[in-house]
């Protein structure tokens, strides 16, 4: 990561840690998401040292305050929105479900910034808010178009979590299947932490899908593989997910990570300059028994990278002044230098296949964006 905030550029050493730029790191460190939590609070205390080491953000020290973003959606609230109106915070990123982004922004909308990592259903549209991570067009879609034409896949199931990413992320896969000429065979909502999964399986023998989209999150995801690899399922159906990281995959287990699929703007696997750096920076640091910094992880790197920069870019944590500056912004980090254009980041987005308890990288997903059918 090559940091060019302003601090940077001067030379001027850090203010004293009383006058701190403290940021809200808002990760799960319970529920499902919990599998990833150690990752994601990995990943966004490397961003902050680096930034830190190379002056800080506008001569000031980066100070990341952890908030458990695995608690009851208005519970994390709760906290963030005390953290903001008690002026301990002057910002807010972080890796947490749609149900709890939406819980949080409308109680700081406009008076911090706040980057969220997560990929999610797309449409957010509130202010000071800005979005690091994928969406359907961008994600599924290309997936879809793919695997209808390189592997035949017509009859597709669908399985979630209840709650609004999966909802909407179905309503839009309707959309996109139907446009290459499959269909939905059948569809199920689960409760978070959902443990058995029998009547899920049943449903889908019996639809006889070609795919599964899985539309599950962490442990819930993890406790699902399992279960369909247990019931032979993998041998004839294959499974996307577009929220899958390695750690996921370890959890799993090899045997049960057989014809899964899934689509994503960062892979451990991926063998780019700054994918490569990345990872040496974060074993250098953290030792190579650390968690794999998968794209999840890594996402909230890539949010306090953002933060940083948009305020340095606005000369001010003030949102007024960053949403003036947002669209000049930019950062290098371990996806490569990266734009922001209408408060979300675009990036190239892949599609990986599991081969045991790692991903390969089969496909670049551009070549199926677009108007392409």
């Amino acid at each position: 990561m090559r940091w060019t905030g302003r601090a940077a550029e001067t030379g001027r050493p850090l203010l004293p840690d009383a006058d701190a730029l403290r940021v809200a790191l808002v990760v799960p460190a319970q529920g499902p998401a919990g599998i990833f939590g150690p990752a994601c609070e990995l990943c966004a205390g490397l961003a902050a040292e680096e930034i830190n080491a190379a002056g800080g953000v506008l001569g000031r020290e980066l100070r990341l305050v952890p908030v458990d973003g695995g608690a009851p959606p208005g519970q994390v609230a709760d906290e963030v929105a005390a953290l903001v109106g008690s002026g301990l915070v002057e910002g807010v990123t972080g890796w947490h479900i749609s149900s709890v982004r939406q819980a949080v922004a409308p109680r700081i909308a406009g008076r911090v910034p706040y980057v969220y990592t997560a990929l999610y259903e797309g449409g957010e549209r509130t202010e000071g808010l800005y979005l690091t991570s994928e969406t359907p067009d961008s994600q599924l879609l290309p997936a879809v178009r793919l695997l209808s034409a390189e592997l035949r896949v017509g009859r597709w199931f669908v399985v979630g979590n209840d709650y609004v990413w999966p909802r909407r992320t179905s309503r839009a896969a309707h959309r996109y299947i139907r446009s290459v000429g499959g269909r939905v065979c059948g569809e199920e909502y689960v409760p978070l932490s959902t443990h058995d999964f029998s009547r899920v399986l049943r449903r889908i023998e019996t639809a006889d899908a070609d795919a599964v989209l899985m539309l599950l999150v962490g442990s819930d995801a993890v406790r699902f593989n399992r279960a369909f690899a247990a019931r032979g399922l993998h041998q004839r159906t294959l499974r996307l997910s577009t929220l899958m990281d390695e750690n996921m995959l370890m959890a799993s287990g090899a045997r049960a990570t057989q014809g899964l699929f899934s689509t994503a703007g960062f892979f451990a696997s991926l063998a780019t300059a700054d994918t490569l750096d990345f990872h040496g920076r974060y074993a250098a640091r953290h030792g190579l028994t650390a968690p794999a910094p998968g794209s999840l992880g890594e996402s909230c790197y890539e949010g306090v990278l953002l933060l940083a920069a948009l305020i340095a870019r606005a000369g001010s944590p003030e949102v007024a002044a960053i949403e003036r500056a947002a669209d000049q912004v930019s950062y290098e980090g371990a996806r490569g230098l990266l734009r922001l254009t209408g408060r979300h980041v675009r990036q190239r987005i892949y599609l990986a296949e599991a081969d045991g308890l790692d991903f390969t990288v089969a496909a670049d997903l551009d070549a199926w964006s677009g108007d392409r059918q």
